[in-house]
């Protein structure tokens, strides 16, 4: 299990909807390849719908920017990234690092 900081990960979209829509699925796949490898924690749309979250974690601030050039959202820039890290220094108990 990695170590590591945590980060919000807040996506605006900046482009129509169809394209958003057009990228959802290959998206999908790139969250669930996070959430594969354990770096992912949560995600989903903001409601209103103008954007996403992710709860990440990485060791570096190099090791996250790899991953968020990865999503489909951004190559295609669709989406404009706000990365907001955190150290945690308390949890609920249902939380494990």
């Amino acid at each position: 299990m990695m170590a590591g900081n945590l980060f919000v990960v807040d996506l605006t979209y900046i482009a129509d909807f169809s394209k958003v829509d057009a990228l959802l699925e290959p998206h999908r796949a790139f969250l669930k390849s996070g959430y594969d490898h354990g770096v992912f924690l949560a995600s989903g749309p903001k409601e209103p719908r103008t954007g996403g979250v992710i709860l990440a974690r990485a060791d570096t601030r190099a090791e996250r920017q790899k991953l968020i050039d990865q999503d489909p959202f951004k190559q295609e820039g669709v989406a404009a990234y706000h990365v907001t890290e955190f150290n945690p220094v308390m949890k609920a108990d249902c939380i494990s690092f």
